[in-house]
């Protein structure tokens, strides 16, 4: 029960109680009975007046909750409301979140476009140089070299010309001889046929 109905219960039940009591004191002031009705009659004109003024504040504090919330103007809103607040939100977030990524991912294909295109630019210019580049000839060996000689197995270290040296021999006639296209890949452990070696 809210507080102010409660007290005007309370407000109209004390002076059916003072009625009530007011005969028994009309009895004598001697009687034991009469004093303590007198105390209870005190006690009622005390409530009563307690009452009083619970009821002058209640009032005072209602006043004052409408002021406050006309001064504030703001409302209270309901979970369902909350909940539908927050539920709209989510849905706002998750709508940007598509927005970032489709927009990141059409970055991303428009990056990839132009690596594409400008792979394919240096591959069409690599092939242009390709083409205009002189064909290789492959090295041609002469067979005007001395047909008798030794075999030599490669050592760690050796080079064509080390070999010559030490072999007393031409280079130019090794690299005829064993058809050595590219005389600086020598490998250890390979043998060559040294022509007029020692």
């Amino acid at each position: 029960m809210p507080p102010r109905i409660w007290i005007r219960c309370l407000l109209g039940f004390l002076p059916v109680l003072w009625l009530s009591l007011a005969p028994l004191s009309a009895q004598g002031s001697n009687n034991p009975q009469a004093f303590e009705l007198a105390s209870l009659r005190e006690d009622v004109r005390l409530l009563n007046q307690r009452v009083g003024e619970l009821s002058l504040r209640i009032e005072q504090l209602e006043r004052d909750s409408g002021e406050l919330r006309m001064k504030s103007g703001q409302t209270y809103v309901t979970l369902a409301q909350l909940n539908e607040a927050i539920a709209d939100l989510q849905k706002t977030v998750q709508a940007a979140l598509r927005e970032q990524k489709r927009e990141t991912l059409q970055q991303v294909s428009v990056q990839l476009e132009k690596l594409a295109n400008e792979t394919q630019a240096a591959i069409n210019a690599l092939a242009r140089n390709a083409a205009t580049r002189p064909a290789v000839s492959p090295p041609t060996f002469s067979e005007d070299y001395p047909k008798e000689g030794v075999s030599y197995t490669v050592q760690k270290g050796d080079t064509l010309s080390s070999i010559a040296h030490r072999t007393n021999a031409r280079m130019q006639d090794i690299i005829n001889a064993n058809k050595i296209a590219d005389p600086t890949k020598l490998q250890v452990g390979q043998t060559l046929f040294i022509p007029q070696g020692k």
